[in-house]
């Protein structure tokens, strides 16, 4: 005869390996839990606690307040059941003379649940026979470990993990026999009010012959259970990497991250922010990543646990993009680090009017090599190279390193080359990586992955604006030589400050990492008095020094189209040096024209800036023609129209005219830009 059993109860481990906790956890790279993110809103659980790490004073509370023959019987207590005890819910008695074993049963099986507030007698017997089920194949260990873990002890609050923590913020090894005596008063009545779980649990204690008195049980009851609980995260480092990444309902996410290098940097980001607490700046963020591979190692939205993501957000640019212009210039063969442009005050005609750009320090260098330029950060000769290079070709370039720019290089306009765009840290941190790898751009990571590689940007403009970014000397025209961008070992490093001191960057690399720091406020408002260097440098210096605590960092190897060559320089506007060049950029002689040499200056007379050419349409194509005029009698000048070369300046040049936008420029044989004019061509050519 085939026996089917009325009840095939699931064993001990399928309920271990099936509980969900209702937070998921982020992994470092090493596998530490660095963030606990709750995902489950109907109920509060926490890891699944052994029985082991319970205190025994709450086995004790728990077994004499629900099942005090727990240990002899196997599964129903028959004594109970004759007797038929049914006390009322504030008693320490049984209720309803279900075991501890029977009410597990019933969390596993729905079908033994009561209906309506009671169990039918059907329900009743259904349930004696699966305990019987569950002793056989459970040991007693593994039910009572089970039973703590399932129940709900108040409100929301599920398992003891849950409410030992909820209730009293403690693990549940820690609770002392007032706090177990209370947990095991809730189990009958989870939400009751305190003074009635006081009630319980006085004639609890007294039935045990508790140390603690009554009055203190009344007094933790109504300090615990009177107010709202909370459940403190045991970890809670990465909170905007948490939200990206555990947002769609996965249990358990590895990462790139590195928890003890998030901790240090939260703490070095939280040191610089309290140091500027009288400079209104209550905002920060920081981004630190491995160059080789795109691996974020540490991501720091903010200073707290704000929603604002800093690493995210759009900001102001400031000075940080100046790298990528010098860099374009310098790919396109229209600079080389020697070239001299004048850093004096400069008018730009725009469609909107003048454009008046200034030095951060109101002040004007005069002749400065391109060198000075960059890693002094000045603001004039920056406009200039825009203005040879072009706004939309910038757009392009900044656009390639993975900046989501939206809009064309004439809605940004010249102010582009001070940072006018909005950006957010981890734009700017991949593209400063894309510096350090040579010019290769690939996505940065925060979970481990391969990755998709391609260039962007040559490798001996890369080179050459690394070597500029960590030259300390040419910096120190406007940051002198002692200042946080200054390291022990080989960094490339640059700042910026937006409008009005809303932003301020410090973003750099060294051999193996590339380091962002953002310091603001979410809100918009301005600092007070807030430079680079005063502002996000000292997070970065004390996160890159903590980096290379055990490692050093080298300078990146010249590539194969690199070579140096001495420069000296006329009048000696700087110190003569070996330069690096582009091979075919180098200059002749080892001496470089000085642009503060009294000599004629250079002038383009016609066309003049910002003019409109009409064509007319009633002239044959080929007999409508442009003329080039210069107002200057210096050789060697060269016209350079749209990146162009056209010729040289000392003969008559003519121009067929096309319909569009157009840049006229006077070089020297350095490639140094002496005068340069925008101006439009509008209507069409009759092709007859």
């Amino acid at each position: 005869m085939l026996v089917i059993p009325v009840y095939a109860l699931p064993s001990f481990q399928d309920i271990k390996i099936s509980y969900k906790k209702s937070d998921a956890v982020l992994l470092d790279r090493h596998g530490e839990v660095i963030h606990e993110l709750r995902i489950d809103q109907k109920g509060r659980r926490l890891d699944w606690v052994s029985l082991k790490d319970i205190s025994p004073s709450l086995l004790r509370a728990v077994i004499y307040s629900e099942d005090r023959r727990f240990h002899e019987h196997g599964g129903v207590d028959w004594r109970a059941v004759s007797a038929g005890v049914i006390k009322n819910m504030f008693t320490y008695k049984r209720r309803g003379a279900s075991t501890i074993t029977m009410q597990v049963a019933s969390l596993l099986d729905k079908g033994l649940r009561p209906k309506g507030g009671k169990r039918s007698i059907g329900q009743k017997w259904d349930q004696i026979k699966a305990a019987g089920e569950l002793e056989k194949g459970w040991s007693k260990d593994q039910i009572l470990e089970a039973y703590l873990n399932l129940i709900t002890f108040r409100g929301e609050l599920q398992g003891i993990g849950a409410s030992s923590r909820g209730l009293f913020d403690k693990a549940p090894g820690g609770l002392n026999e007032a706090e177990s005596i209370i947990l095991a008063s809730l189990i009958r009545s989870p939400n009751a009010p305190a003074a009635d779980v006081a009630k319980r649990g006085c004639v609890l204690g007294n039935a045990m012959n508790a140390v603690v008195s009554c009055e203190d049980i009344k007094r933790l009851a109504e300090s615990r259970l009177s107010g709202p609980y909370i459940v403190r995260s045991n970890a809670t480092l990465a909170y905007h990497a948490a939200h990206q990444l555990l947002s769609k309902g996965e249990e358990r996410v590895a990462t790139t991250l590195d928890g003890r290098l998030q901790r240090f940097a939260s703490e070095a980001l939280q040191h610089q922010l309290n140091s500027l607490g009288n400079q209104n700046v209550n905002d920060g963020a920081v981004l630190v990543v491995e160059n080789r591979t795109g691996d974020v190692l540490a991501y720091v939205g903010s200073s707290s646990e704000s929603y604002v993501d800093g690493v995210k957000a759009k900001r102001q640019a400031g000075s940080t993009l100046k790298p990528f212009l010098y860099g374009l210039a310098l790919e396109k063969r229209l600079i080389t680090a020697a070239s001299i442009i004048d850093d004096m005050p400069l008018n730009v005609e725009t469609s909107a009017g003048l454009y008046v750009p200034q030095n951060y320090d109101k002040e004007f260098k005069g002749a400065v090599t391109v060198r000075t330029a960059l890693s002094s950060s000045l603001n004039i000769p920056a406009v200039k190279t825009l203005i040879l290079t072009g706004t939309e070709s910038f757009v392009g370039r900044l656009r390639e390193l993975g900046f989501g720019l939206k809009e064309s290089g004439d809605y940004y306009g010249y102010s582009l080359a001070l940072g006018s765009a909005d950006v957010s840290l981890y734009e700017l941190v991949n593209a400063y990586r894309t510096l350090a790898t040579g010019g290769l751009w690939s996505d940065l990571k925060l979970v481990p992955g391969k990755k998709r590689v391609k260039r962007v940007m040559g490798s001996g403009a890369s080179f050459i604006i690394s070597e500029i970014l960590s030259d300390r000397q040419a910096r120190s025209l406007t940051f002198g030589l002692e200042n946080p961008l200054s390291t022990r070992f080989w960094t490339a490093v640059k700042t910026g400050t937006s409008k009005d001191m809303r932003d301020n960057w410090c973003v750099g690399y060294s051999e193996k990492y590339t380091v962002g720091v953002w310091v603001g406020n979410f809100d918009g408002e301005p600092m007070w008095n807030v430079s680079g260097i005063t502002g996000a440098a000292p997070a970065w210096l004390e996160i890159m020094d903590y980096l290379h605590r055990g490692i050093s960092s080298s300078p990146p190897r010249p590539p194969a189209i690199i070579l140096a060559k001495r420069v000296d320089f006329q009048h000696k506007i700087e110190p003569a040096r070996e330069e690096w060049f582009i091979k075919g950029t180098e200059p002749n002689a080892s001496l470089t024209p000085d642009a503060s040499a009294d000599h004629e200056p250079v002038r383009i007379s016609y066309p003049t800036n910002g003019v409109i050419i009409a064509l007319d349409p009633d002239i044959p194509e080929g007999q409508q023609m442009v003329f080039f005029e210069a107002q200057s009698t210096n050789p060697g000048l060269e016209w350079v129209l749209n990146n162009e070369t056209l010729g040289p300046s000392g003969k008559v040049i003519s121009w067929k005219p096309k319909a569009g936008k157009h840049l006229l420029a006077l070089v020297d044989a350095e490639q140094q830009i002496l005068d340069s004019v925008r101006f439009e061509v509008r209507g069409s050519i009759n092709k007859r």
